[in-house]
């Protein structure tokens, strides 16, 4: 195991969930105010750009159709052209509108419209830079200069003769504009930081209210014993973790049956072993030396460990009952299983034995444990009948039931006795005083098999008298 390990365990889902989130959040809001810078930015450049053409354009046509109002002729000295034109106009304060003209080996000449609002240094006082514009090929272009970047774009204009060369520039100084998308870049992290801030409270209040349930699931698992298995985790709404709940709840719901179950087949090994255990003891100690005497206690201890063994086979098949696998269904013929069940029937004993009918049908049971439950309650109906009386065994269609019967014509069950038949060890007061000696676990195997098949088995009275016990199996269940 890494030394990782222990420390990723007391990293808790509702804080792994959280910082997942957050991480999640602060890159989509990051992308998103950059998204913005850069939209915003490009924006910049495309006004810049669009007023660097209109400021040209706007020089451009003023030279091609203006004239010198002293004479109305065209100029043809770039001075005075340059001077009316920058007097009409009116620069906005990131942007400045210059006349340049030279002679050759001559200083640079420089026309400005002066504005006392600018919040740069204008590029009108750095001669240098002027002098790159003036002398650069090109019509448009970029000044990184260490007072601030300056975009740029010129019209040279064509002198007569005995003037000097001559250009009109148009500079915008972008950072102005560039400041105002930074600023709502700014402006857009810090309300991002605000956002994580309040989503990390409301998602850490959501998030404990989510995961309330793993936690109760943990605190359960852990307060559960072996002794007390009846906690649960009170299941709310309809999502994943309720459904986590109820699969948790469905899980102690079996192993709270089978704990039952295992301690109930101690419970009842030790309460029904401890008799035959006593007699066998008993005799064995008191067994003398006479042949006779010896034979005749040999018998009891046979008989009694042969009940023993009955016992622990009966309760381990009741035991085997919780488990999915106790019956194994496939389709069978009803007809043909209940006359099978019928002729097995007959050989336990010398009744009046009828058979009652039986359903044509194909049913989906276990032919196996049915036949197992039909004997037992055969075997049952003998030992509360005498030789010659009647015992029916059949089968019926009943709406959506299907139905298979066993009737005597014996004492039948006594009404306080109809409740408590069917549990283990259990007689009812009619059997007290008959000839059988089992345990009383019988009834508690017919119903054990016949709620194995999802159905249920019923206590009626014969016509006529007598107990007739009847496995119910819901027809859609059995198809």
């Amino acid at each position: 195991m890494s030394t990782a390990d222990p420390v990723r365990r007391w990293v808790s889902a509702r804080l792994r969930i959280m910082l997942w989130l957050l991480l999640v959040m602060a890159v989509a809001l990051i992308a998103v105010a950059a998204a913005t810078r850069s939209v915003l930015l490009r924006d910049v450049d495309h006004r810049i750009n669009g007023l660097l053409v209109q400021e040209t354009a706007e020089f451009a046509n003023f030279v091609e159709q203006g004239v010198n109002p002293e004479n109305g002729e065209k100029f043809t000295d770039p001075q005075p052209l340059l001077r009316l034109f920058l007097v009409r106009q009116h620069a906005d304060p990131d942007e400045e509108l210059l006349g340049l003209s030279q002679q050759p080996g001559d200083p640079l000449h420089r026309l400005v419209q002066e504005r006392e609002d600018r919040p740069y240094q204008p590029l009108a006082q750095d001669v240098p830079s002027l002098q790159t514009v003036f002398d650069s090929p090109h019509p448009t272009g970029t000044l990184d200069r260490p007072q601030g970047e300056v975009r740029w774009a010129k019209v040279t204009i064509e002198s007569g003769p005995g003037h000097p060369p001559a250009a009109f520039v148009v500079a915008i100084h972008p950072e102005g504009e560039q400041d105002k998308a930074n600023d709502v870049f700014t402006m857009l992290l810090a309300i991002s930081g605000v956002a994580l801030l309040m989503t990390t409270g409301i998602g850490w209040a959501v998030a404990g209210r989510i995961l309330q349930p793993v936690r109760l699931v943990r605190t359960t698992a852990a307060q559960l014993t072996g002794q007390d298995l009846t906690r649960r985790i009170p299941v709310e709404g309809r999502d994943d973790i309720a459904a986590l709940a109820e699969t948790f709840n469905a899980m102690l719901d079996r192993l709270e049956r089978a704990f039952a179950a295992q301690r109930e087949f101690v419970d009842d090994a030790g309460h029904e072993l401890r008799t035959p255990i006593t007699i066998v003891r008993g005799h064995l100690e008191l067994m003398g030396d006479d042949p006779g005497e010896r034979e005749e206690t040999v018998r009891i201890v046979m008989e009694e460990l042969d009940r023993m063994s009955r016992i622990v086979e009966d309760l381990l098949l009741l035991a085997k009952a919780e488990r999915p696998d106790f019956v194994a269904p496939e389709p069978v013929q009803l007809g043909e299983l209940t006359a099978d069940v019928f002729v097995k029937a007959r050989a336990l004993g010398e009744r009046d034995w009828t058979f009652a009918g039986a359903v044509d049908a194909e049913v989906r049971l276990d032919a196996q444990r049915i036949t197992q439950a039909m004997v037992q309650l055969a075997q049952n109906a003998v030992q509360h009948t005498i030789p010659g009386q009647r015992v029916a065994i059949g089968s019926r269609s009943h709406d959506d039931r299907i139905e298979l019967f066993v009737a005597d014509s014996g004492p039948g069950v006594q009404p306080q006795d109809a409740d408590v038949i069917f549990e283990r060890f259990r007689r009812g007061t009619a059997r007290r005083g008959s000839r059988a000696t089992g345990a009383g676990l019988g009834l508690a195997i017919v119903k054990a098999i016949a709620e194995g098949h999802g159905g249920h088995v019923e206590l009626r009275t014969t016509e006529g008298g007598g107990a007739t016990f009847v496995l119910v199996l819901e027809r859609e269940a059995n198809l």
